[in-house]
């Protein structure tokens, strides 16, 4: 039996701009390469990335 699990929503807020500097796009903070698998990624993929983006905010924030 699978357990339900629910859908992982994208960090995406429609700007959708990536940043020279650092390789990450000015709206969600992922890299385009995180962005292009993103449809492909389970469940925890998709969460392990979310976590990558906390991360980075959170450094942002401090810089």
């Amino acid at each position: 039996m699978f357990a339900y699990q629910p859908e992982v929503p994208s960090p995406c807020i429609q700007v959708c701009t990536m940043d020279a500097a650092t390789g990450l796009c000015q709206g969600c903070q992922r890299t385009l390469d995180e962005i292009a698998r993103w449809g492909a990624l389970s469940s925890a993929e998709k969460r392990v990335v979310l976590d990558r983006v906390a991360e980075r905010r959170a450094a942002a924030a401090i810089d």
